[in-house]
């Protein structure tokens, strides 16, 4: 009894010590300032790379604030941006990705950072009923993309984005449609058949998507 009383104290005061130690680096963190450009870019990798990726958006506030015109703020961004991505944060990767685009609209690698926008909206489809006007404006996002940057190594990736995007919008339009005629709309019905149709999708190639079983009796207009 008593050696189990003394481990577990044990195991208490170590963990009590990691924490502590931990609370003590960020508080040194929050108070450094006025350091180099290059001490807050390096930090933020370091903060990256041990997977602290809150810490490294922290970091970056600080080379931004300090340093808003040094050459290191275009690949921290994108740094950030891909991180983000990596860890499926789409909406904390459009941030650093649309800061970018405001900033440095001219840099020669821009057709880069536009992909990687279309990618992030891409890939933050929570769930495809739900985000027509997320289909809708990357699908802009995308003809903008077939405009600008028509030549881009990128464009096969883009395309094949495309052509999963539009699936998608033909795969909701005919879900609505199917709820217009459950629910006895038929002009409703009509508009949406009628976009499917009008779209290049085969519509016997359109897949129904997959509702979880909790989602199903509101999807489907049971309730």
């Amino acid at each position: 009894m008593i050696n189990n009383l003394k481990f577990k104290n044990f195991v208490l005061i170590i963990g009590l010590g990691f924490v502590l130690t931990a609370c003590s680096q960020k508080s040194d963190r929050v108070q450094e300032y006025d350091k180099p450009a290059l001490y807050w870019y390096n930090d933020m990798l370091k903060q990256i790379s041990t997977g602290y990726l809150e810490e490294a958006d922290d970091v970056y506030t600080s080379l931004e604030s300090e340093h808003r015109n040094s050459p290191l703020i275009p690949t921290a961004l994108l740094i950030l941006a891909n991180a983000h991505i990596d860890n499926e944060e789409y909406q904390l990767a459009n941030f650093y990705l649309d800061e970018y685009i405001k900033r440095f609209a001219l840099s020669k690698n821009i057709d880069y950072v536009r992909y990687l926008k279309i990618k992030a909206n891409f890939l933050g489809f929570s769930n495809e009923l739900r985000d027509q006007q997320l289909i809708e404006d990357t699908i802009k996002e995308i003809e903008e993309y077939r405009n600008l940057f028509g030549d881009s190594k990128y464009m096969p990736l883009v395309n094949t984005m495309s052509a999963r995007l539009y699936m998608a919008k033909a795969s909701l339009d005919k879900e609505i449609a199917d709820l217009y005629k459950r629910i006895d709309k038929p002009k409703a019905a009509e508009y949406y058949d009628k976009k499917v149709k009008e779209s290049w999708v085969d519509e016997k190639e359109i897949e129904p998507v997959e509702t979880p079983f909790y989602k199903y009796p509101f999807e489907k207009n049971i309730f």
